[in-house]
């Protein structure tokens, strides 16, 4: 039996594992997601979770910094090492340095607490649609940066960048319009597919993650609008 877990219900073909330690938060969200129609398994320290996660490979993680045994960050690093998965962190605190820290560790999005259950249902589904996506058998190449979009591979002058499935999918959008200004708002529907900008702060966190990977002179910033991939067409 898993340290703090329950088994897979068996509902659907989606798995989501939500770990968190605190009992009543975790049983809501586990309750709400039963809801949209998801299989639900709960872990309640790091160890836990890691297991559950080697057991029964999860579709995405709902994810809680603060853990027991170890803390979320570690939790999704050593997950993340054996097979990239959809990660929403849940955090106390709105603080840059641990969302640019658990980006940098495969974390896709996060939600401070306090936050609606109808919100992180919206970021879970989010999650699992740009994580179905297909993508067409095709190379792209715009100058040094070389994209293998069948193998969501990303290399710059060689060498390859690992990057979480939202770095990879906002690099791509950014690539499809080399050189051209695209607004957070834009950024936000198209990648995240939010209908709001109240997640401008979560387009510039991943903007960042993806020039400490692939080089700051990357992508230019227009202060005010968004991005623009500065490459050789």
């Amino acid at each position: 039996m898993m340290r703090g877990g329950k088994r897979w219900e068996p509902v659907t073909e989606r798995k989501i594992l939500v770990v968190e330690d605190e009992r009543t938060i975790a049983e809501a969200v586990a309750a709400r997601l039963r809801a949209e129609g998801f299989a639900v398994q709960i872990a309640s320290d790091g160890p836990g979770a890691v297991e559950a996660a080697r057991r029964v490979p999860p579709d995405a993680i709902v994810l809680d910094v603060m853990l027991p045994g170890f803390d979320g960050l570690e939790v999704c690093r050593r997950i993340q090492a054996q097979r990239p998965v959809p990660v929403l962190m849940l955090t106390a605190r709105d603080d840059e340095t641990d969302l640019l820290v658990g980006l940098a560790v495969g974390a896709d999005d996060y939600l401070t607490k306090p936050f609606s259950m109808r919100e992180l249902a919206a970021r879970v589904h989010a999650l699992l649609r740009r994580a179905a996506r297909s993508s067409a058998p095709a190379l792209l190449r715009l100058g040094d940066l070389e994209i293998n979009l069948a193998e969501r591979r990303v290399l710059r002058s060689g060498v390859e960048a690992h990057l979480t499935p939202t770095e990879f999918d906002l690099l791509v959008h950014l690539a499809g319009k080399p050189r051209t200004v695209l607004p957070r708002e834009r950024l936000l529907a198209d990648v995240w597919g939010w209908a709001d900008a109240s997640g401008t702060r979560t387009v510039d966190s991943h903007i960042k993650g993806l020039r400490r990977k692939l080089g700051a002179d990357l992508i230019r910033t227009v202060h005010g609008v968004g991005y623009a991939l500065e490459v050789a067409t």
